[in-house]
């Protein structure tokens, strides 16, 4: 079986496509989304930085990952991702940010990754493209599902002000988000 937490030393490296440069600059769309947290969340609302990494789909125990899964650029890393911001939780809250996970899949199907994997943060569900479709955010196909290509969005209040894509490998992720958030403080 499949080990979610460890990267395969051959994946393959996912290449800018531009699918990302009209981002920078755009408003939060107002759209509430379910969260593991139980409540819901307006990322167009909030007020200060935030921190919203958006992943394809996590894997989950003892149920395989889609058919080449391995082969899609970017694709592979959901969990190794979240675990790294769940490990950089305090300080990149130290650094005046709150972080949210996103994907397409159901807030029950996304409970049960928060739950085993500790999660300190909400993570939302955008399982009807709302979000995707009003910021235009880049996706790809796999196994008959339309998923959210790798990408991280730093927004002051709710204005996106940067973007990491793509990201790879997924668990240097944070890293790049502390980085840019040391660097450009408020």
């Amino acid at each position: 079986m499949t080990n979610l937490n460890q990267l395969p030393s051959d994946l393959p490296i996912p290449q800018d496509d531009g699918a990302a440069k009209h981002l920078v600059g755009t408003r939060l769309p107002t759209i509430s989304l379910h969260a593991t947290t139980g409540k819901q969340f307006n990322l167009g609302e909030l007020k200060g930085r935030l921190v919203i990494y958006c992943y394809p789909m996590t894997g989950q125990p003892n149920v395989a990952l889609p058919d080449g899964w391995d082969q899609i650029p970017g694709a592979r890393g959901c969990t190794p991702q979240s675990c790294s911001f769940r490990d950089h939780y305090q300080e990149l809250r130290s650094l005046g940010a709150e972080v949210v996970g996103l994907s397409v899949q159901s807030t029950e199907y996304q409970q049960e990754m928060a739950d085993r994997l500790h999660l300190p943060f909400a993570v939302l569900s955008d399982v009807d493209y709302q979000f995707q479709q009003a910021l235009q955010l880049p996706t790809f196909v796999a196994a008959g599902m339309t998923l959210l290509k790798r990408i991280t969005l730093i927004a002051n209040d709710g204005v996106i002000e940067a973007v990491h894509y793509p990201i790879f490998p997924s668990d240097s992720d944070p890293a790049w988000v502390i980085n840019y958030l040391e660097n450009n403080p408020v």
